[in-house]
């Protein structure tokens, strides 16, 4: 059985918009070059829950796999993320305790975390 998975897939302009059409967050730190501009970080960022779903991706298509049902999630947002940065997504088991996977989780952009968190997920 695997105990550790990681993939990278790269933040897009169309990631950003898409996403703040699923999730109705028109924050414009996300999608106002002017607004960001004058912000803390100088530029637009990535909206945190886009790369915390990367996590959600991994969890559904590989461990623990298809089928997965989140029954908790927790996030410590790190570092921002930017249009076109690279993420590398890493998940890893801590425990399984039946059928329930209790899983360590993290995201990378050029080796800085930038995303911590823990979740509880049911395999059927």
């Amino acid at each position: 059985m695997i105990n550790e998975i990681s993939k990278k897939r790269k933040i897009s302009e169309k990631d950003i918009q898409l996403f703040a059409e699923a999730s109705g967050d028109y924050n414009p730190i996300h999608l106002d070059h002017k607004y960001a501009k004058n912000s803390f970080f100088k530029k637009r960022i990535a909206h945190g829950l886009l790369t915390g779903s990367h996590i959600s991706a991994l969890i559904a298509n590989e461990l623990p796999g298809p089928g997965s049902i989140y029954l908790s999630q927790t996030f410590k947002f790190l570092k921002p993320v930017f249009i076109n940065d690279e993420v590398t997504t890493c998940i890893s088991i801590d425990d399984i305790d039946k059928n329930i996977y209790y899983l360590d989780c993290k995201c990378f952009v050029r080796n800085e975390l930038v995303l911590e968190g823990k979740a509880k997920v049911l395999k059927p």
